[in-house]
């Protein structure tokens, strides 16, 4: 079964693409579809197979309650394991998400979208940032969008956290990517 939330997107991999050589995007590419510019982190990945791991020996409890006969607890450990493979998925899923309609923010419990006409401006700053989303913070980068409202949104990725920790040149291809979704769709937005 193909997870294509966990492959980066083709068109940036500067490696083998064949846009380079013709000079333009590749007419097979749906860019209305919503595609994360760069791969899961080993982080996050590592993260994501613990939980189904959880999962899996959750799963196995819940089996081996049923067949003890006691359907209600059966029931429970597995609406529980339901709950954290729909985590682990979530959190695999989690990062900055890009397509011609506008940039996505996906975290774990909640997810933002803002369309490019609505952005002010998409670029990385240097501020204080979480620790693989834990409530330490160290400085580093953050690529920020900032609404034409004023008030920023949540960085989208940090060199701190589960996709980049360790990635500095991961980090700088995928905010490049995103900054080069926003200039290209941002101008096209305004010249209407």
């Amino acid at each position: 079964m193909p997870l294509p939330f966990l492959t980066a997107d083709r068109a940036f991999d500067d490696s083998d693409d064949p846009a380079d050589a013709g000079g333009g995007a590749l007419p097979h590419i749906d860019q209305d579809r919503w595609r994360r510019p760069y791969r899961p982190g080993p982080w996050r990945v590592a993260g994501g197979a613990l939980l189904l791991l959880l999962a899996s020996y959750m799963l196995f409890a819940a089996m081996i309650i049923a067949l003890a006969g006691a359907l209600p607890g059966a029931g429970l450990c597995m609406a529980a394991a339901t709950a954290v493979i729909v985590g682990a998925v979530r959190l695999v899923r989690a990062g900055a998400w890009v397509s011609a309609q506008g940039l996505r923010r996906a975290g774990v419990f909640s997810t933002t979208t803002v369309p490019w006409a609505e952005l002010a401006e998409v670029r990385t700053v240097q501020q204080p940032v979480k620790w693989l989303g834990l409530p330490r913070t160290v400085q580093g980068q953050a690529l920020v969008a900032t609404p034409v409202s004023g008030e920023p949104l949540r960085p989208l990725v940090t060199d701190h956290d589960a996709d980049f920790l360790g990635r500095l040149e991961a980090f700088d291809m995928a905010t490049d990517a995103v900054e080069a979704w926003a200039a290209e769709y941002r101008t096209d937005e305004h010249r209407d």
